[in-house]
């Protein structure tokens, strides 16, 4: 739990891996996932590296379970999970998997080509079928009479080119949607010099390529001369049509369909068989292919982190480098000798020396990943900076809550996380898909705190839905205020609106054990009450928020060795922020303690003092709040003017001497000169930043030249953004007061004009119950769909705002990167 203050200790190593067991080596690694591997071979181009063949093999084989898949998913099965923790395969069993990848895909064009094959006969012989049993009129030309044939003319044409021409017949099928077209071309085409009919089969037939029923048009076209007959043919073949022989004679065609529907079943059978066979080369595809795809991706990524590796001179061993924690040093060097054992030589791995800095790590957990998150969104702390996240956890959610609260809002909330939290474990809540089902998931244990600090500060409100609730006996009495006034009907029917006068003696009985007194909800100026009290309490919490952040910066400073900056940095902007911010938080707090309700009406203005503070004047008529005070108040302004130089130029004057003192003899290099050493990277405003001047580990490169424009020009920057910031940031804060009278009165709207419309419309039991429903429902969606939704993702990114912008650039940079290690865990 130590590295969620602070990121844990990184270390970056070296491995020399003997040849034989490096792909061992790396996949014990991968599943252990504890290293994040350096490229040892940038400048290498990735077609000349060592295992780049293998790599291609790799992706040749996925090209093929792609394929596989497909069909897989083509035929209607699903693929089932692998079972078990599979490891990365050994290289000899690559060919294995490649030739029975191999054969299994052959197998399955093979039977899929032929089922096509069948399919395509099949749908042939179908349609042949369907247009000669169709039963389209021939032509009057065609039918016999008498012995006579219907193209002989009555009368004996003259002798002639044209005395052998009789007429002709093409039949076919076409798709219904180009019927229409394909007739009206015939008929333009050929001049009516033909007869077509178009008839609907009477059956759907199944497509041989998406396997979907589907319905034909089927024609008979007669025709007379060889001319139009090869227009016919021409213009049947742009319309993709089927065309078949059509036999004239009843028998002909009778004999043909019978031999037909022979082949038919025949293919049926052939087809059935084909089938079965090919349902069972998938069967043995979903089999073998899950385990198979998370072996070889596995195999792929430990040849990409052995092509990142360097050879040895002597060729007999690897050599890679990688970021790890240093407390997994141990468990990393006993994997690697458990691996490499077979191989005669144990591979070995030290600590090697190094300038860059080192990744970020932060383990967290399931509670703790949703507020990581918040954090690392606005940028991943540097290394070993301190970690704002542990106290996220808290002030994230009591944030959200003060401009969120209310008793029944945050309880809906509550509920609906921990729901969430109860299922977690579920397997049908894991595998949901749904996008914003998995953001409320990933989420659910910040919904399960921002929930219960909004009841929280719900009762402080003393809002329920809107409505006040009366947990304790209110502080105020009206009976004692009747007696003691001498109220009398004449004067309550004079006097619509009463006032409680707390200088009255039993009037006022003390304050309310816990949060608002409910009379308050009653009175006329509640919100000019809650107004005040909730703009003061923004402020408090606002100062106290942004003063936290500041002294967190002091924790940075120890850790990395700049003890300067707690003197010329933290140290004035304390002094300037409690100078001027603080002290209000003070007269606030002090008013608050000090002044009484009887003595209310007569209290001194803090917001005039404080405007008299910054002016050096007083007003007459606005009384001090305790003695000496304008002493105080200018001493307090002189202080936070004077600690403006002081961060303008204290740093970067330090920095000059520091870089100007003479080294210290060679030796032991003393705390102060290793700090110097990275103070000048800090100067140039260039490698760490100025706050992780010790992070990393110093070798003996040169030093980086300090130049004192950039240093002034950066730390004037600072000094600016921190002085305005404290005005701008204190103002910001005020959106807690905004915010939560926003939501108790968008609370108070709903309840007015749905909530107490129906309760008003019947009076009679059976009258109310039928109302209530539809109004009771119409008042829950629209509190969950505006107040809970809409306001609670205002609020959600308003404390977002606040904790990025007020919060964390006080002392979190966010510029560094995070540790990604090779790990296997996504493949399985």
């Amino acid at each position: 739990m130590g590295s969620m203050f602070r990121g844990e200790e990184v270390a970056l190593v070296q491995f020399f891996l003997p040849t034989p067991a490096a792909y061992t080596c790396v996949s014990q690694l991968g599943e252990l996932g504890l290293t994040e591997f350096r490229d040892l071979n940038a400048s290498v181009s990735a077609f000349q590296r060592r295992f780049v063949g293998d790599v291609r093999r790799c992706e040749e084989l996925e090209k093929t379970f792609t394929f596989l898949q497909e069909e897989v998913r083509r035929a209607g099965l699903v693929l089932p999970p692998p079972e078990g923790r599979l490891l990365a395969p050994p290289p000899r069993d690559l060919l294995r998997i490649q030739e029975e990848t191999d054969r299994l895909a052959q197998e399955l064009r093979d039977v899929r080509g032929n089922q096509q094959s069948l399919r395509a006969q099949l749908h042939q012989l179908q349609l042949h079928s369907a247009v000669l049993g169709q039963g389209h009129h021939l032509p009057l030309a065609a039918a016999p009479t008498d012995g006579l044939l219907e193209r002989s003319p009555l009368l004996q044409p003259p002798g002639g080119p044209h005395r052998d021409l009789r007429v002709n017949f093409v039949a076919g099928a076409v798709k219904p949607t180009k019927a229409a077209a394909l007739e009206r071309l015939l008929w333009r085409a050929c001049r009516g010099f033909l007869i077509a009919s178009f008839r609907e089969t009477e059956q759907q037939l199944e497509d041989p390529v998406t396997g979907e029923p589907a319905t034909w048009m089927t024609f008979l076209i007669s025709y007379w001369g060889e001319q139009i007959g090869q227009k016919i043919r021409k213009i049947t073949d742009c319309f993709h049509c089927h065309v078949f022989p059509f036999v004239e004679q009843e028998e002909g065609r009778l004999g043909t369909l019978q031999q037909l529907q022979q082949q038919s079943l025949e293919l049926q059978e052939v087809l059935g068989e084909t089938e079965r066979f090919l349902s069972q080369v998938l069967g043995r595809v979903q089999q073998l292919l899950p385990p198979w795809q998370v072996q070889i991706r596995k195999m792929k990524a430990v040849y990409l982190v052995l092509n990142q590796c360097s050879v040895s001179a002597t060729h007999k061993c690897l050599i890679a480098e990688g970021w790890c924690a240093s407390s997994d040093l141990p468990t990393l060097q006993q994997v690697l000798q458990g691996s490499s054992s077979e191989a005669g030589v144990s591979a070995v791995v030290h600590r090697i020396p190094c300038r860059d800095m080192p990744p970020t790590l932060i383990r967290t957990n399931r509670f703790t990943a949703s507020f990581q998150g918040i954090v690392d969104a606005y940028g991943v702390g540097r290394y070993q900076e301190v970690n704002p996240a542990p106290y996220t956890i808290i002030t994230f959610p009591f944030l959200f809550a003060v401009m969120f609260g209310d008793v029944g809002h945050g309880l809906l909330m509550f509920l609906f996380a921990l729901a969430m939290v109860l299922a977690e474990n579920r397997p049908a809540v894991k595998a949901a898909q749904n996008e914003i089902w998995r953001t409320f998931f990933s989420g659910r244990y910040l919904l399960l705190l921002m929930g219960l600090f909004s009841v929280y500060t719900g009762f402080i409100y003393n809002e329920c839905f809107s409505r006040a609730t009366t947990i304790f006996p209110s502080g105020w009495s009206v009976a004692a205020m009747a007696t003691q006034s001498g109220w009398s009907d004449a004067f309550l029917a004079e006097h619509p609106l009463l006032t409680l006068d707390p200088a009255v003696s039993g009037v006022f009985l003390g304050p309310y054990p816990f949060g608002i007194d409910p009379v308050w909800s009653l009175a006329v100026n509640h919100l000019s009450f809650l107004n005040s009290f909730k703009m003061k309490m923004s402020i408090i919490l606002g100062v106290t928020h942004m003063t936290f952040g500041v002294v967190l910066g002091v924790f940075n400073h120890v850790h990395f060795g700049q003890w300067h900056r707690l003197f010329l940095e933290t140290l004035p902007e304390l002094i300037f922020l409690l100078g001027l911010f603080g002290y209000l938080v003070f007269l606030v707090i002090y008013k608050w303690l000090s002044v009484s309700a009887a003595g209310a009406a007569a209290a001194p203005s803090i917001l005039i003092h404080f405007i008299n503070m910054f002016l050096f004047s007083r007003s007459p008529t606005n009384q001090p709040l305790f003695p000496r005070q304008e002493v105080v108040q200018s001493t307090l302004v002189v202080l936070a003017l004077a600690t403006v130089p002081v961060l303008l130029l204290g740093t970067p004057l330090f920095l000059r001497w520091q870089h100007r003192r003479p080294l210290r003899p060679t030796g032991r290099q003393p705390e102060e000169d290793k700090s110097g050493i990275l103070d000048d990277s800090d100067a140039s405003v260039a490698g760490w930043g100025p706050d992780e001047e010790k992070a990393g580990c110093p070798g003996n490169g040169e030093e980086a030249e300090f130049v004192l424009s950039e240093v002034l020009m950066h730390q004037a920057i600072h000094t600016i953004e921190f002085c305005l910031g404290c005005i701008s940031n204190t103002a910001s804060y005020l959106r807690l007061w905004a915010l939560s009278l926003a939501h108790a009165q968008l609370s108070e709207v709903l309840w007015a004009m749905v909530m107490r419309v129906g309760l008003r419309m019947g009076r009679e039991l059976g009258v109310a119950a039928v109302v209530l429903v539809p109004i009771f429902a119409a008042f829950a969606g629209l509190t969950v769909a505006i107040l809970l939704v809409m306001e609670g993702l205002s609020a959600f990114l308003h404390a977002l705002r606040l904790h990025w912008v007020e919060f964390q650039n006080k002392f979190y940079l966010g510029s560094g990167y995070k540790l990604s290690p090779f790990t296997f865990a996504e493949e399985d």
